[in-house]
């Protein structure tokens, strides 16, 4: 009698586990998707914030959760992969949403603005200030879940063929530099233009135009920009601290299971720390070489900054008088701001100068 009683358990054992097995499975399906990034491959540390993320994803889920990441250019060009994840062409795409002020000038704002936030405040803001909420929000009008993803840090000014001393040398100008930040040199009497990545080395080499900004000193030394252009200023006012998000399709991603959600957030945020990480241990060794190379490092003039600002200002009005998305979230941006320099100031700034003033005594 023990012994068919233990066998009839077993039976019911393994008819259980045979009834499981299927809910096991449902709950953690195979799912692949494609992300198109705005990104060459060959800007390693900034399309690879894509690969880290993909990579931390498939681990977080035993691989069931596959995400192939395609070059720009590879599925459609890199400035159309918002609305290739809007229409479902793809269910991600990698990018920076500043590339979209033609749409609606509210995106530029959850990237960076002129005179906005550095990286560290920008990270406050959108994790733990509601800013990822209030953008979410927004991006619903364009079917799409965005996720910070990346970030450059403190970006350079850009690159001129020649020196710049007063504002009064900015009119003029014809510099690639696109987007909200574009608006705002044309109001210094510069002559924005918009230019891919790719083709701002030819230009500069030709005279077609008279500077031109990109990243900074890592990823500029790699497009080869110190070769025709001598002078390279900084700070890029319009970038302090600028977020590349991983937008995927909303309809797409409120599908996933939500452990596969709580994957892509944890991947995207593990991305997002990295990739600052690697360019603050790229781009010392590369300014080393620029200057090396004859690079003229220089900040921009006072009342280039202060014209800037001005501009920014005057712009900020203008757009928000007929834009309450825009209005809503360069308010809370500022107000988070000017909170956020207030401590800045008290110990971060106090520290880091000093720091600065003494970095060779060893």
């Amino acid at each position: 009698m023990k012994r068919r009683q233990f066998l009839a358990a077993a039976g019911t054992g393994v008819a259980a586990s045979a009834v499981a097995a299927p809910a096991i499975a449902q709950s953690a399906p195979e799912i692949k998707w494609r992300l198109a990034s705005s990104f060459p491959k060959s800007l390693d540390t900034i399309y690879g914030g894509a690969e880290v993320m993909s990579k931390m994803v498939s681990e977080l889920t035993d691989g069931k959760f596959q995400i192939q990441v395609f070059a720009a250019g590879e599925i459609v060009p890199g400035l159309q992969v918002l609305d290739a994840v809007t229409n479902n062409t793809v269910e991600m795409c990698h990018t920076v949403s500043y590339y979209f002020v033609g749409k609606d000038p509210t995106f530029a704002i959850a990237a960076s603005v002129p005179f906005g936030l550095n990286a560290r405040l920008q990270n406050a803001w959108l994790y733990q200030h509601g800013g990822n909420e209030l953008f979410n929000e927004f991006f619903k009008k364009y079917n799409v879940y965005g996720l910070p993803c990346g970030n450059t840090g403190a970006q350079m000014g850009g690159w001129f063929s020649k020196e710049i001393k007063s504002v009064a040398d900015m009119n003029g100008l014809k510099m690639r530099i696109g987007g909200i930040a574009g608006q705002v040199m044309a109001k210094l009497g510069v002559v924005p233009q918009q230019i891919a990545g790719g083709d701002i080395y030819p230009a500069l080499e030709k005279g077609t135009i008279d500077g031109a900004e990109w990243v900074g000193p890592y990823d500029d030394e790699k497009l080869g920009f110190y070769k025709v252009a001598k002078f390279y200023y900084y700070p890029g006012w319009w970038e302090g601290g600028p977020t590349i998000h991983a937008f995927a399709n909303l309809a797409k991603f409120n599908e996933l299971p939500k452990n596969y959600q709580s994957a892509l957030i944890a991947g995207s945020t593990y991305a997002n720390t990295i990739m600052q990480a690697r360019y603050d241990v790229q781009n010392p060794l590369a300014i080393k070489r620029l200057v090396a190379n004859g690079t003229q490092l220089r900040p921009y003039p006072n009342d280039v900054m202060d014209a800037s600002l001005k501009a920014t200002n005057q712009l900020w009005s203008e757009i928000s008088a007929k834009n309450a998305d825009f209005k809503k979230a360069i308010e809370t941006m500022q107000a988070f701001r000017n909170d956020g320099y207030l401590w800045w100031q008290v110990a971060e700034y106090t520290f880091d100068s000093f720091q600065i003033r003494n970095r060779v005594r060893g």
